[in-house]
C-alpha cells in the first residue's frame, strides 16, 4: 500500500513538474518559429527604411516606428484608465463593501471580463467614439483616446479579480493590529493591507497590461488605423495604428514568404520582446518587494 501511494505521488510530482516546463518550452517555440519567419526582414529591408516613420507596405515603405508608437500610446493610456480604476474597486470589494454586496460584485466584474473584446469594439464605434466626437470637438471619433478607453475596460476586470484576492488573502490579524493601535479603516488599508498585498496588486496590474498590450479587435475597430507617429499627447485624439492590429488586418492578404509577410512576422517578434520585458521587469519588482517586506515583518 505504501509503495503505492509513493508511486503515485512520484507520477503526480513528475507530472506537475511535465506540466511547468511544458508551459517554458511552448513559449521558447513560439518565439524561435517568430525569429525564423521575422529574422529575414533584416535581410530584405534596409534598417533605415525599416526603423522609419512611414509604413506603406504597397510602395515598400516598412517602417514600424508608427505601429510602435501607436501601441505605447493606446496601452499607457489604458493603463491610466484601467489601474486606479482597478484597484479602487479592488479595495472596495475586499475591504469596505458588505458580505452580500462582494457576492454580487465579484462575480459581476468575472462575468465582465469574459465579455468578447469585438462586443466592446462595437460599443465603441456606436456610443462611445460619437460621444468624444462630439463632446470634444474632434474630426473622428476614431482615436487613440477610444481605444485607451476601451482597453482601460477590457484590464479592469483581471486588475479587480487578482488585486482583490491578493487582499483578501493578508490575514485579519494584521489589520486588527492596526485598528488596535488607534489607525482609521483608510489609514489600515493604505498602510498595511495594501503593503502586505502589494506583489499580489502589482501582478494584477501587469497581468491587465499584458491583456491591454495583446488586444487586437478592439483596438483595430476604434484606433482609426492610421500609421502615424505619435510623440506627443495632442495624438491621443487623433487616429493612430497598433501593431496588433497591423498584424490582424493584413496576415491574411499578404503572398506567404513576401517581404511583407517576413515584415508583418518581425513586427510579432517585437511585440513577444515587448511583452517578455514587462512580464521580467514585473516579475522583478514584485520578488524585490516580497524581500522587503518579509524583511520588515521579521
Amino acid at each position: 500500500m505504501e509503495k503505492s501511494l509513493n508511486f503515485r505521488e512520484f507520477i503526480i510530482t513528475r507530472l506537475i513538474k511535465l506540466c511547468g516546463y511544458s508551459a517554458i518550452v511552448f513559449v521558447a517555440l513560439i518565439f524561435i518559429f517568430l525569429m525564423k519567419e521575422g529574422i529575414p526582414t533584416f535581410q530584405e529591408v534596409e534598417p533605415g527604411i525599416l526603423f522609419s516613420a512611414r509604413w506603406y507596405p504597397i510602395e515598400d515603405y516598412f517602417g514600424i516606428l508608427p505601429l510602435i508608437t501607436g501601441t505605447i500610446m493606446v496601452t499607457l493610456g489604458a493603463a491610466l484608465f484601467a489601474i486606479p480604476l482597478g484597484i479602487g474597486a479592488a479595495i472596495y470589494i475586499s475591504e469596505i463593501s458588505p458580505r452580500w454586496m462582494r457576492e454580487i460584485l465579484k462575480p459581476l466584474v468575472e462575468l465582465l471580463g469574459g465579455l468578447p473584446s469585438v462586443v466592446l469594439g462595437f460599443l465603441g464605434i456606436l456610443i462611445l467614439s460619437p460621444f468624444l466626437r462630439g463632446f470634444l470637438n474632434l474630426p473622428t471619433g476614431l482615436t487613440a483616446l477610444a481605444g485607451s478607453m476601451l482597453l482601460g475596460g477590457i484590464a479592469v476586470p483581471t486588475i479587480v479579480s487578482v488585486a482583490e484576492d491578493a487582499l483578501d488573502a493578508v490575514p485579519r490579524a494584521y489589520r486588527e493590529g492596526a485598528w488596535a493601535l488607534g489607525a482609521t479603516r483608510w489609514q489600515t488599508i493604505w498602510r498595511v493591507t495594501l503593503p502586505a498585498a502589494s506583489s499580489g496588486v502589482l501582478t494584477a496590474v501587469m497581468l491587465g497590461i499584458g491583456r491591454a498590450i495583446g488586444e487586437t479587435m478592439t483596438v483595430m475597430m476604434v484606433t482609426g488605423n492610421a500609421p502615424v507617429l505619435a510623440l506627443s499627447l495632442s495624438n491621443l485624439f487623433s487616429p493612430v495604428r497598433t501593431m496588433t492590429a497591423t498584424i490582424a488586418a493584413e496576415m491574411g492578404e499578404v503572398a506567404n514568404g513576401s517581404i511583407h509577410y517576413h515584415t508583418l512576422f518581425f513586427i510579432g517578434m517585437v511585440l513577444f520582446l515587448i511583452s517578455l520585458a514587462i512580464n521580467i521587469t514585473a516579475s522583478s519588482v514584485v520578488f524585490r518587494t516580497k524581500k522587503r517586506y518579509e524583511r520588515i515583518l521579521s
